[in-house]
């Protein structure tokens, strides 16, 4: 059991006034409010003494004024040891917070949802222990980036000074730096990771750190639910990748839901990959100059894969939608499939509609998640504040731009500062961690991105799991990544 020692309170949360009325004042008044609590628990079965810190760090401009306020928690192992290897975390959106992957997956606690896809419901939700932690391999810092959780921009700042591809990455930097010489660790073993946008947030902070002689040098990044080429996997018009990209998931899926039949998981999805690079890729590429022959055996393939009915592929001219998709593939059965988690079904308001009224991948966990964070921080961490804690909000609009001209800019993709990372960090390696049932960053879209030229892949390593985007929502996954980010920390 994760024993919970009395909150001790550090030294700037314990001056007076009290941290709650400090963080009132006005920010170029006052100095960033944190919060030390100690405490233990049992971690890949150790038991571990650790210090949570909990609570902001300001990113100044060069004349000392506060810009910003970035938001973290840092669990730190007791007796500390510059030689142990620390991870900074985060997630994606690029609106979201941190807490999916500390609540979830990584943190000393995590909140107890169902595993079988079904919806977490109402409160109050199970806070419990959480023996997959990695807190006995790696120290570990949970970033919120500004607009997310608890972090946000200060003073007169415009908080869109933060938001766009390299901005973010920069400001995460410059915090990874700033925490490096608050806790004397520029010599630790160092790994950074993130889910979903936040494997993009990887590569360019990896580039930030790299990118220049005055480096961070890594040992390695964590990739969960990758999405790097977002040129590929854009779902737009005329972009034919995206349904070469996206069929093994839903291959997947309608196996799943029992739409498709075959030995394995594993198998359908290798079958897909083939089918989808050979002669559906043939096919699309051909456009209208498609011939009815190739036509036909195409399209019934396709519905062999997609679990879709040749009728509908046809009327669809081969290309479906993943949005079309999640409402289609169940609609004899009156329910849609998640987007995060196809495993995922709901129900919505008529069953004529082309596509889903909502996810239900989605609305099936976050109203756990965001009591889990308020309700850890608050009690367990004894961090106050009047903020709103952000799980998904709006920072928008968000910069995409990666500069180096006009063709870098339009077709974003930042898989390239991985492949230099690795050239030239010779102890650099890469975990990616892909769900079968996920088509916000479908898995093999994730093997596209990394397989390019310029991309070493004698040191990325690639695990798969049996659910979507969250894959540490289903107990079994979750007990699977802890112990895949492990052994990956540990074989450096």
């Amino acid at each position: 059991m994760l024993a919970l020692a009395t909150g001790l309170t550090g030294a700037v949360a314990a001056q007076e006034p009290p941290a709650a009325e400090k963080a009132k004042g006005p920010p170029a008044d006052r100095e960033p409010v944190v919060s030390v609590t100690r405490h233990s628990g049992t971690f890949g079965g150790q038991r571990i003494s650790y210090t949570a810190t909990t609570g902001e760090t300001f990113l100044r401009a060069e004349d000392g004024t506060p810009r910003a306020s970035i938001f973290s928690v840092s669990y730190v192992r007791e007796p500390r040891d510059s030689s142990r290897p620390v991870t900074f975390l985060f997630n994606g959106g690029p609106g979201s917070g941190s807490v999916w992957l500390h609540m979830g997956a990584f943190g000393p606690r995590r909140v107890a949802i169902p595993s079988d896809g079904t919806d977490d419901g109402a409160p109050p939700y199970p806070i419990v222990d959480n023996p997959e932690s990695l807190l006995d391999v790696t120290d570990i810092v949970f970033i919120d980036p500004v607009g997310t959780g608890f972090s946000h921009a200060l003073g007169e700042t415009d908080p869109t000074d933060y938001w766009g591809v390299t901005k973010d990455a920069r400001s995460i930097a410059q915090f990874i730096r700033l925490w490096l010489n608050e806790n004397d660790r520029w010599n630790s073993p160092k790994y950074l990771g993130g889910e979903s946008y936040g494997t993009t947030r990887t590569a360019a902070v990896l580039n930030q750190l790299e990118g220049a002689y005055n480096d961070v040098s890594l040992n390695g990044i964590i990739l969960i639910s990758t999405v790097l080429d977002l040129g590929a996997g854009a779902d737009t018009p005329g972009n034919e990748m995206t349904h070469i990209l996206n069929l093994p998931s839903m291959a997947a899926t309608a196996l799943y839901h029992g739409k498709a039949q075959a030995p394995s998981v594993e198998q359908f999805v290798e079958e897909a990959r083939r089918f989808a690079t050979g002669p559906y890729a043939h096919a699309l590429l051909q456009g209208a100059a498609l011939g009815a022959e190739e036509r036909a055996s195409v399209r019934s393939e396709l519905a062999r894969f997609t679990g879709l009915s040749e009728t509908y592929l046809e009327q669809a001219d081969l290309r479906v939608t993943p949005s079309r998709f999640y409402k289609e593939l169940l609609r004899d059965r009156g329910v849609t499939i998640g987007r995060l988690d196809s495993r995922y079904t709901g129900r919505d308001y008529d069953n004529a509609g082309e596509t889903p009224d909502n996810d239900p991948s989605f609305f099936g966990i976050d109203a756990g998640y965001t009591a889990a964070i308020n309700q850890h921080v608050r009690e367990v961490l004894e961090f106050r504040t009047d903020r709103s804690y952000v799980t998904i909000g709006s920072v928008g609009p968000w910069d995409w731009r990666l500069g180096g001209g006009r063709d870098n800019d339009v077709y974003v993709n930042v898989a390239p500062y991985i492949g230099r990372a690795l050239r030239e960090n010779s102890g650099l390696r890469v975990f990616v961690g892909q769900g079968y049932y996920d088509f916000a960053t479908p898995f093999f879209a994730a093997e596209y991105a990394l397989s390019r030229t310029g991309i070493p892949q004698d040191r990325i390593h690639w695990e798969y799991y049996g659910s979507g985007h969250m894959m540490y929502v289903r107990d079994e996954d979750r007990v699977k990544l802890s112990e895949d980010v492990r052994a990956f920390i540990r074989n450096r």
